[in-house]
């Protein structure tokens, strides 16, 4: 149960529910969450390690870059996530997030948006 009530503790958070839409999607690089966010890197990766410590997200290092994938096992929160994902035209800073992920240059982990 208490898996379950961190969940909900995370998802209440905008820019967390953000990041794990934008992870249920693919995985990314710290730089590319922070481009696709417009927001300074330490303020996501104090986002991206409490869902770390929770379990809901893992890292992988790759040279000098980390990059985030998400790891819930979880069926009821995995259903809660893919539902949000699939509907997020509703919501007009997650839909202006996967718009800002489709056009994402992934080339040298800049984290470059073409605009």
């Amino acid at each position: 149960m208490n898996g379950l009530l961190d969940f909900f503790k995370v998802v209440s958070d905008e820019m967390r529910l953000r990041i794990l839409i934008l992870l249920s999607k693919e995985e990314l690089c710290g730089c590319e969450i922070c481009a696709i966010l417009n927001l300074p890197q330490p303020k996501v990766s104090q986002h991206l390690a409490k869902l770390r410590n929770l379990g809901f997200v893992q890292d992988t290092r790759q040279g000098k870059w980390v990059f985030y994938s998400l790891r819930i096992e979880d069926p009821v929160m995995k259903m809660i996530l893919e539902t949000i994902a699939g509907n997020t035209q509703q919501y007009p800073n997650l839909s202006q997030d996967i718009r800002r992920l489709a056009k994402l240059n992934h080339a040298g982990c800049q984290g470059e948006i073409n605009e």
